[in-house]
């Protein structure tokens, strides 16, 4: 394999070190996040908590919520029929699976303070328990409320990358390339995108890990209107210069592309992060076109074909 002896700078690595990939292991997931394995910490840590509610996909929160919200009431149900069901007045049922029905859903009145009245506690300890569970709803009701609004608000990018690269003609030269768009309707300003290649070699007689940033034909746009391409011109001064299909297999490649934009929805700064590892990395092709034109010449975006590739 062709030894790439362009000059790396410590930065270089984002802070994955030196330490070489095994086969197909990547360092970043297709979704951004980095494929590390962290152990050491406790199963519950108050401190993380939040983050992970925020962060986690919606149907996982929804489930989360849901079995809480069940857990809660079974358990005040239990409780109620436990010192007994003659403590909640016009309760109705007569079977100890009505009886503990009854109790459940006089919880769950309770819990949210809406109290249709129908069934109510009677005695000290009762009436005690109903009001305990009551402040508890009210804490839970808030803490839900707050996580829904933070995981609404937070701000974040949708931005679709095409599955593949491709090596593809590029003026005299060739180019690495791949295509990219915003997933929303809304308007992302001063996008800058950068491009690291990462590699095994052996240097030194020990295999170790490198990174090359890799220079862009443009690396900072405006305003994100369309699809854009983002080129890598592979020239002299290009670590990928001369490097074949089996060279980038045997050492391991992959391509890491962060980006970063303004929101104009949220005014703030968002980020989004993407991985092509080198059987993603097709040569001798070219993207196909995505931007056509209706009857009235209005610009039509065809997100669709964002990964369609022909032979160049």
């Amino acid at each position: 394999m062709a030894f790439i002896k362009r000059k790396q700078h410590v930065e270089d690595d984002l802070g994955f070190g030196k330490r070489p990939m095994g086969k197909d292991q990547r360092m970043m997931n297709a979704d951004g996040t980095s494929n590390v394995k962290r152990v050491g910490l406790p199963i519950f840590s108050s401190n993380d908590t939040y983050n992970w509610l925020i962060s986690m996909s919606w149907r996982k929160f929804m489930f989360i919520i849901l079995t809480a919200y069940l857990a809660i009431n079974i358990l005040f149900a239990s409780i109620y029929v436990l010192i007994g069901i003659e403590n909640l007045n016009g309760a109705p049922g007569t079977t100890t699976r009505d009886h503990f029905f009854d109790a459940f859903f006089f919880s769950a009145q309770t819990i949210s303070t809406v109290g249709y009245g129908h069934i109510s506690p009677v005695g000290f300890l009762t009436s005690c328990i109903a009001a305990f569970e009551s402040m508890l709803g009210l804490l839970a009701f808030a803490l839900a409320t707050g996580l829904l609004y933070g995981r609404f608000s937070r701000p974040n990018a949708k931005i679709l990358y095409s599955k593949n690269m491709v090596v593809a003609p590029y003026k005299d030269i060739t180019g690495l390339m791949f295509r990219l768009a915003n997933g929303r309707n809304n308007q992302l300003i001063e996008i800058e995108v950068q491009m690291v290649f990462t590699i095994n070699q052996v240097v030194d007689g020990k295999k170790t890990r490198r990174f090359f940033p890799l220079e862009l034909e443009r690396n900072k746009i405006g305003l994100l209107s369309l699809s854009w391409t983002v080129v890598h011109p592979i020239d002299e001064k290009s670590p990928l210069f001369g490097m074949t299909k089996e060279e980038m297999i045997e050492g391991e490649t992959e391509v890491l592309v962060l980006l970063k934009a303004f929101d104009d929805t949220f005014s703030q700064t968002v980020h989004s992060r993407a991985s092509y590892l080198d059987d993603h990395i097709l040569f001798h092709n070219r993207f196909s076109p995505v931007l056509s034109q209706d009857e009235e010449g209005v610009t039509i975006l065809d997100l669709s074909k964002l990964s369609n590739t022909v032979l160049a």
